[in-house]
């Protein structure tokens, strides 16, 4: 290995660890997103007169975080 094929392959791995960074923090959002959902759901009764069903509103945003939160797991054991 030359040293332009090291320098392709930092460069690269720098990259991708950019773009999974990225991804992290942008499901991040989505988690504070949806944990906001809940609490106006579930504190602010002005925040549910279009959804009468409350329960499965919060469910909805419960099923968000915990996909978020799984994907995050995911890119965090990919140990890269």
């Amino acid at each position: 290995m030359n040293i332009n094929e090291e320098n392709y392959l930092g460069d690269k791995m720098a990259k991708q660890h950019f773009i999974l960074d990225a991804l992290v923090k942008k499901l991040e959002g989505e988690i504070e997103v949806a944990k906001a959902n809940v609490l106006v759901y579930t504190r602010n009764s002005a925040g549910i007169g279009e959804h009468p069903e409350v329960v499965e509103a919060v469910e909805s945003q419960v099923s968000k975080i915990a996909e978020a939160q799984d994907k995050i797991n995911t890119i965090k054991s990919l140990n890269l």
